[in-house]
């Protein structure tokens, strides 16, 4: 490939890249980040335009650019009969993504089929809707039910004072409340294969974000009943779902043995995290792991308590789990040091 033909295609996919993000200055943006002019970059774009990996909105100082969708589908499917989540793959999802790497394929087969059957085994639902939407750049797929919600039947199930705390024990991984049917693995991985994934149901909003190293949670006011997912994967992602398995896993048998569990989200409101209780609301089913690295990405400080019951009074009755700290602040570390150092007393 010529240098000409390689840097044309450089700038066009940074404009597919960015426009999303800058639908009015795009141009500007690439000219910067290219050294040319303006007129040589809008050249570019109308070559896109042309080609329909984007579209134009407005007219002069108005005028908008965003990517055009190449793919939208939507399909809703009734819970009352009986519903497969590879048939559904094989006959609806399959063909409109046939054309993407093998490994970006392979995520979202994993991902779409384990949350559909969380809704076809768990929603206790009526009807279930999937939309797909493509571009030159991602594929979105959004899954929608409209049954009980999803944070309100962890809560139910598992006697939980509070739908926030689903949130919490989601994001541990190893939760499921058919344990029976389910390992309760599939969105704990799905939500780290994704470059976003979000659950919304009721008032709270879940989300991971994969360039994020932590989980995080927000008040939500979701009109109706149910459960949304949302999904989305850059179309040429190099990620693969092993790396993703074996980040969490051990041995030749993948068995799931690591989990990051994201403090900040035993932290409601404005609450500060210094009791006992809220540190063993922290601690929920982490026995289940043998590694356990608690992200305090995004907390302040904790109190004394707090730290004692994970760093002492816990790893005391649980010498056989490696537990590490992350991403903590200076006076967060510190509760941290005198917990550990008490241990060794």
């Amino acid at each position: 490939m010529s240098k000409i033909l390689k840097r044309s295609e450089q700038i066009r996919q940074f404009i597919l890249t960015h426009v999303e993000e800058h639908p009015q200055d795009v141009a500007v943006l690439a000219a910067q980040e290219f050294g040319v002019s303006r007129q040589a970059i809008n050249r570019h774009i109308q070559a896109l335009v042309k080609q329909n990996a984007i579209v134009v909105e407005g007219s002069t100082r108005s005028k908008r650019y965003c990517l055009h969708p190449l793919v939208e589908w939507t399909k809703t499917y009734s819970l009352k009969s009986p519903l497969e989540e590879d048939r559904v793959w094989d006959s609806d999802i399959k063909s409109l993504i046939a054309d993407l790497p093998d490994n970006v394929r392979a995520i979202w087969y994993y991902g779409f089929t384990e949350i559909l059957n969380n809704a076809i085994d768990h929603s206790l639902g009526h009807h279930v809707s999937i939309t797909v939407k493509r571009t030159a750049i991602s594929t979105e797929i959004f899954i929608h039910d409209d049954g009980e919600g999803i944070f309100k039947k962890i809560q139910r199930e598992l006697n939980l004072y509070d739908e926030r705390h689903a949130v919490l024990e989601l994001s541990k991984g190893k939760l499921t409340t058919d344990p029976k049917r389910h390992s309760g693995q599939g969105i704990f991985f799905s939500s780290r294969m994704f470059d976003a994934f979000d659950i919304l149901s009721g008032t709270v909003h879940f989300s991971h974000q994969f360039h994020r190293p932590e989980d995080w949670i927000a008040e939500w006011q979701m009109p109706g009943s149910g459960t949304s997912v949302f999904m989305c994967l850059s179309n040429n992602t190099s990620r693969t779902s092993k790396q993703v398995f074996d980040q969490f896993s051990s041995g030749d048998d993948y068995a799931f043995t690591k989990t990051v569990v994201p403090v900040r989200l035993a932290q409601y409101g404005d609450e500060m995290l210094v009791s006992r209780s809220q540190a063993k609301r922290l601690l929920a089913r982490v026995d289940k792991f043998k590694v356990v690295i608690f992200d305090f990405a995004g907390v302040e400080a904790i109190g004394q308590a707090f730290a004692d019951e994970i760093f002492r009074v816990f790893k005391q009755q649980h010498s056989e789990i490696e537990m590490m700290s992350v991403n903590g602040n200076e006076e967060v570390n510190k509760m941290i040091r005198r917990a550990q150092s008490s241990l060794s007393d």
